[in-house]
């Protein structure tokens, strides 16, 4: 008997699951290219913006990781790593939103340049996060 092995796709997501996942991704992408806009030309209305988005992206991330942490419970292949792995990169992407909306609630001129890390790293980990959700395959056996 050969083992050849083929991807196959795993459980998908629900519609309105991945609804919510897309949210985190594009407003805290968009915060950034606020920021990046206020760290260039220091018009406040920039940093306005980043606030907003950054509001925006805890809202849809925080109901996405909900789903998330429901669907952990709820699975049984928790000991697989993926939704695990999937549930604690969603957590990471909410406290580094989370503290970055604390700090974007300062002045607006106290929010360059730990505005703008804190912007980056919720960006990338929500994509990674994003990517992680969305992709649905895997490797299995096939006879």
């Amino acid at each position: 008997m050969v083992a050849t092995y083929a991807p196959g796709p795993l459980r998908p997501l629900h519609p309105l699951h991945s609804i919510l996942l897309a949210f985190p991704f594009t407003l805290f992408l968009s915060a950034l290219v606020c920021d990046i806009a206020y760290s260039r030309t220091f018009e406040i209305q920039w940093a306005n913006f980043a606030s907003w988005l950054n509001a925006g992206g805890l809202l849809g991330g925080g109901l996405a990781l909900l789903w998330a942490f429901i669907n952990l419970i709820r699975s049984r292949d928790y000991r697989s790593g993926r939704a695990v792995v999937y549930f604690v990169l969603l957590l990471a992407t909410w406290v580094a939103g989370f503290i970055n909306v604390l700090v974007h609630a300062k002045d607006a001129w106290a929010t360059m340049p730990e505005g703008l890390y804190l912007s980056i790293l919720a960006t990338a980990l929500a994509l990674v996060a994003a990517w992680i959700g969305f992709s649905g395959l895997r490797v299995r056996e096939m006879r």
